[in-house]
């Protein structure tokens, strides 16, 4: 049997949220071409394939900002790699 996958838009909001609290700019990551779009919509998939993104909105709901995604989210190391990205071109200044 295969596992019914999340609604698209729902996970669209929730990467969104998850990106914005743990402060990884996806768009700014996809105009340096840090970000693809082929990455983005894997990004997508993995969240809808998530047994944890029903907690997922409790957890942003209690954070506002984090250091990182939780350790339950299948995206937490794109994350924290879009953030370190976005640092390294803020001190390379481009």
């Amino acid at each position: 049997m295969t596992a019914v996958l999340g609604r698209i838009m729902r996970h669209v909001r929730l990467i969104s949220r998850m990106a914005k609290t743990t402060d990884a700019d996806l768009v700014g990551a996809y105009e340096t071409g840090d970000l693809s779009q082929e990455e983005w919509a894997e990004m997508v998939q993995s969240c809808r394939h998530c047994a944890w993104a029903d907690d997922c909105d409790a957890w942003l709901e209690a954070h506002e900002a984090a250091p990182c995604a939780p350790e339950t989210c299948p995206n937490r190391a794109r994350f924290a790699a879009l953030r370190q990205r976005a640092e390294a071109h803020e001190d390379t200044g481009g």
